[in-house]
């Protein structure tokens, strides 16, 4: 029998393979890299014991063990709870917070693009250290929402483009020391979600805008493992203005999961940096880190347990992961957590 040259060999082998494989290899791999990545981190305070901390080991440390997984993200996000300044005078309250200006280079090295500063300690130094820690930010290169020279600025969202979206988040605050610290017409201060407007407004304005709406909202009590009835409620007025997803801070401890009209309320990450509350005892240490996926119109949700270990987030061992869901399991509402921190909706009957 004749051999065929080995050039149509190659050509016969190439023909049978079915049309549309590589076509189909190629399509996978760009939707893989088309996904957008976020991941949400709980309170970071540069400040007292983590201040400390900083002092004897530099200014990367907080995130030494953390950054990686911050890094690898298209848009990491969290809670500044700390003016950073060395300007302003110190406010009348039981604890008050002012953090160097140069540890904001921490949350340049860990990759992290953005925080809210509506918390009830950005005033902690009046608006001189709110100003100053809103240019601090700037310099730095880290965005910020929350906070302002008036309410437009406070109101004004935390916007990258990934892919061609527009990811937007609005930090907001319903829990700040009184009125004087409500951002207004020509006053700074923080964006307040104590009346539904100009929240649900600005939220309405983000949704047209943008592509997706992240609210980071500063809300419940200190330590509680449930939140308020009015926290529910409110999430529900939110997702129903336009937000695709809430984040909760400020029990200090984690909180559970609730889903409303398919889109997830993450009612508090807890501490991310922080300091070991004598208040709120060793489950103020117990944190962890919010991961979403989005693939066109889909999001999908993931938890990553952390422990706060001398100031720094630390990712622990199987027991502490499977303590840390088991908690989360206890205190969600309509979302099941499973082994791995997958996160989803509990279908109805399940």
């Amino acid at each position: 029998m004749r051999r065929l040259p080995l050039f149509f060999i190659i050509i016969l082998l190439a023909l049978s393979i079915p049309a549309g494989t590589e076509a189909s290899a190629v399509n996978r791999t760009a939707d893989a890299a088309s996904d957008i990545k976020l991941v949400f981190a709980g309170d970071i305070l540069l400040d007292g014991y983590v201040g400390d901390q900083i002092a004897k080991y530099g200014v990367n440390y907080p995130f030494v063990k953390v950054a990686p997984l911050l890094q690898k993200a298209d848009v990491a996000f969290a809670n500044l709870e700390t003016p950073v300044s060395t300007k302003g005078q110190a406010a009348k309250k039981t604890f008050v917070f002012r953090s160097k200006p140069g540890t904001l280079a921490g949350l340049q090295y860990a990759g992290i693009d953005g925080v809210t500063v509506a918390n009830n300690h950005i005033l902690d130094y009046g608006q001189a250290g709110m100003l100053d820690t809103l240019s601090n930010l700037d310099k730095y290169g880290i965005g910020r929402t929350g906070a302002g020279k008036d309410v437009e600025e406070a109101f004004k969202p935390y916007i990258k483009t990934v892919n061609g979206q527009k990811i937007a988040i609005l930090g907001v605050s319903r829990v700040l020391s009184d009125s004087s610290w409500y951002a207004g017409k020509n006053k700074p201060g923080a964006a307040s979600a104590y009346t539904p407007e100009p929240l649900l407004g600005k939220i309405k304005q983000s949704a047209k805008t943008n592509d997706f709406t992240v609210v980071y909202i500063h809300w419940n009590q200190e330590f509680k493992d449930y939140p308020e009835k009015y926290a529910r409620v409110l999430a529900r007025q939110m997702i129903d203005s336009g937000a695709d997803l809430i984040i909760g801070a400020h029990s200090h401890c984690l909180m559970g999961i609730e889903y409303y009209k398919h889109k997830p309320i993450f009612y508090s990450l807890g501490n991310f940096v922080f300091n070991r509350s004598t208040r709120g005892g060793d489950k103020t240490l117990d944190s962890m880190l919010a991961n979403f996926r989005i693939a066109g119109n889909k999001l999908s949700a993931s938890v990553t347990p952390v422990k706060i270990v001398h100031g720094q987030p630390v990712f622990m061992g199987a027991n502490y992961n499977k303590k840390i869901i088991q908690l989360l399991k206890e205190r969600s509402f309509n979302a099941v957590v499973d082994s791995k921190g997958q996160v989803s909706e509990r279908t109805a009957g399940a």
